[in-house]
């Protein structure tokens, strides 16, 4: 079969390739390392980052901790505006808590099967009763009406502070210019990162944990308004501008109504994230369902993890199916505001017949116990796969491998690696892919690791990290590249990973533990199956998005199918796969943090054990270590447009 061969001079001389820019960047790196490394050397030596570059921070922060713990309840900013801002949150989560168990259990479900069908139709409708009837039956009624009632303060306060910023930025291009960095910092940062400073100024509590994720969720609402209002039609806006309207007659009449589907997924997204934060909030006092999977896992009772773990997962699948619905219909031709005054009016009437017959609790004897069930399953495993199955071995043995050949020596090897070899390392990987910008960027934050204190266990965390999207990039292209290829494989995959992308990052401890026990090796685990849906959904997309006309042209040239493949759908397709790659380092490192729950140890351990002894010194360290190489990982993965359009770049 004929070979591809593409038209472009890569059989250049040796000149032409002194010329290629990455060649360049390299060489002025190594001309920059050959200058600066002997003087490092010289002044630090050793392979750990020098004691003599280290700041400690512990004192100072420990201090502040104090003073705001001794003045929370004294201090005027305490009195007047925090202590004002906590009081607003307790007294709204609080009424909505109560609003819901005087519905009871037969009106949210008549309530939320009425939404449902009014958005999304009855087969949706359905689903959504069987999952509210679900979480009753699994005994998690009251712990799930927590949870929502946490869910629907955060997340309105979470779409007005997102829309507003949103709406700043999508009408001026300072502002613009001003949060976009700020909100790319936040997409990037891991949820246990937001939870340390709340803490510190509203202590543990329902405060706290609503807060943090308003700060958590309010980033997508913000970034897609801003990008619906920049998307509107021109000549929309002219012709409506021709018309003598002013400014905000031009807003409300044309760009909002032109951005509703942006505004509708900024919802969408928004709900997601809210939930995933509620979950992991339970951490701080959140309470509800988090906090039964949280206590559950702490004493590693994996059956009653997965009885709370299950109505998250309903809860999740069911807000995305029907937000996500919404923003599908919107615009077309849908049922009259008639329909809404009837979906009221039974809902209404279903909960006042609960009321009057006394169904307001869920009934204890309709409850079904899953827990010992699954504990004796968990055993069954424990005692026949966990460990000396013949051959392949168990469960713990895979794991017990995987921690001594890869984790040990990557984690080994890294730490073995003087500090400022590993600074050029991420400068030329930065400045491949991006900008001196993004290079001086990425350096400067795992500089401040080491300034912080924290080198070796962010080493760790790191090496956990590496591990981890090396194994999800392999299955996530090996899939991703099937899934494009067949569309019967994709069709039956989609459902699977509907699911999984859905799913809190919590839950995704509970099978890993009941697999693997605890340690690094399941926190790993955990962090593949959570980054595996995004990898696999971007490769199977960007590679069915390659020109057909490309793929034509190397057929007609005899082309097999594995040729096109890596001849010309893989290359067309490397902005998605680099996306892909992006996202994969950013969603494992979100997981690889939380395995601090599971004995995954490192960055991870300390901020758990900060939150948990209330050593907000030792939590925060470790918190903004966390920023710092989240930081560092994304520019490291993150292509940069301006490299393309700036001289020298």
């Amino acid at each position: 079969m004929a070979t591809i061969t593409a038209p472009t001079s890569q059989k250049a001389a040796p000149p032409g390739i002194l010329t290629h820019p990455a060649t360049r960047k390299l060489l002025t790196l190594a001309l920059a390392a050959a200058i600066l490394t002997p003087i490092a050397i010289t002044q630090w030596p050793g392979t750990p980052w020098p004691t003599a570059l280290t700041v400690d921070v512990s004192e100072p922060l420990g201090k502040a901790s104090d003073w705001i713990i001794d003045n929370r309840d004294s201090h005027p900013l305490f009195l007047y505006f925090f202590g004002h801002v906590s009081n607003v949150v307790v007294i709204a989560v609080r009424a909505v808590y109560l609003a819901l168990l005087a519905v009871g259990w037969a009106g949210v479900t008549a309530i939320g099967a009425l939404v449902a069908w009014r958005v999304a139709g009855v087969k949706l409708a359905a689903g959504t009763a069987a999952a509210f009837l679900a979480c009753g039956l699994l005994g998690m009624w009251v712990p799930t009406m927590q949870t929502l009632a946490l869910m629907v303060v955060a997340v309105l306060a979470s779409v007005v502070v997102g829309a507003l910023l949103g709406l700043a930025a999508g009408l001026s291009d300072r502002m613009d210019r001003v949060l976009r960095p700020v909100l790319d910092t936040m997409q990037v940062l891991p949820a246990f990162a937001y939870l340390l400073p709340v803490v510190l100024v509203f202590g543990i509590g329902v405060p706290a944990a609503v807060l943090a994720t308003v700060v958590y969720a309010a980033p997508p609402m913000a970034r897609l308004t801003s990008l619906g209002l920049r998307g509107a039609d021109k000549e929309v806006l002219e012709a409506v501008e021709s018309l003598g309207t002013t400014a905000r007659q031009r807003l409300l009449t044309a760009r909002v109504p032109l951005a509703r589907k942006e505004l509708l997924l900024g919802l969408n997204q928004t709900i997601m994230m809210a939930l995933s934060m509620a979950v992991i909030a339970s951490v701080i006092g959140a309470g509800g369902l988090g906090d039964r999977v949280y206590q559950a896992l702490a004493s590693v009772d994996v059956g009653a993890a997965l009885a709370a773990g299950i109505p998250i997962v309903l809860l999740a699948v069911v807000l995305d199916r029907v937000t996500g619905a919404a923003g599908e219909r919107l615009g077309e031709a849908g049922k009259s505001p008639v329909t809404w005054l009837y979906a009221l009016v039974v809902a209404a009437a279903v909960a006042l017949a609960g009321r009057l017959a006394g169904l307001l609790d869920w009934p204890d004897g309709w409850e079904v116990d899953i827990a010992e069930p699954v504990n004796r399953a968990v055993d069954w495993m424990t005692a026949h796969l966990y460990s000396g199955v013949p051959v392949v071995g168990g469960t713990a043995d895979w794991a017990a491998h995987f921690t001594s050949w890869v984790l040990n020596p990557l984690r080994d090897g890294l730490q073995w690696l003087p500090w400022w070899s590993v600074l050029l390392i991420v400068a030329a990987l930065a400045w491949l892919i991006g900008t001196w910008r993004t290079a001086l960027t990425a350096v400067l934050a795992m500089a401040a690791i080491g300034v912080l204190g924290v080198w070796d266990p962010s080493l760790d965390t790191l090496s956990q990290v590496l591990a981890a999207v090396a194994v999800t990039l392999v299955v996530g292209f090996a899939t991703g590249i099937a899934a494009a290829r067949s569309d019967r494989f994709e069709r039956l995959l989609r459902p699977v990973l509907d699911v999984f992308q859905t799913m809190p990052q919590f839950v995704y401890l509970i099978p890993v533990v009941a697999l693997f026990g605890v340690g690094r090796a399941p926190a790993v685990a955990a962090a593949v199956v959570y980054a595996l849906p995004a990898v696999v959904r971007i490769t199977t997309q960007g590679l069915r998005q390659v020109d057909p006309a490309a793929l034509e042209s190397a057929r007609s040239l005899g082309a097999t199918s594995g040729q096109q493949l890596r001849q010309v759908q893989l290359p067309l397709a490397r902005p998605a796969l680099l996306l892909a790659v992006n996202q994969g380092v950013v969603l494992v490192l979100a997981v690889v943090i939380i395995g601090g729950l599971v004995g995954g140890g490192a960055l991870g351990y300390q901020v758990v054990f900060g939150l948990a002894q209330g050593d907000l010194a030792t939590g925060l360290v470790a918190g903004a270590a966390i920023v710092c190489l989240g930081l560092m990982l994304d520019r490291v993965t993150q292509p940069t447009e301006r490299r393309t359009t700036k001289k020298g770049a």
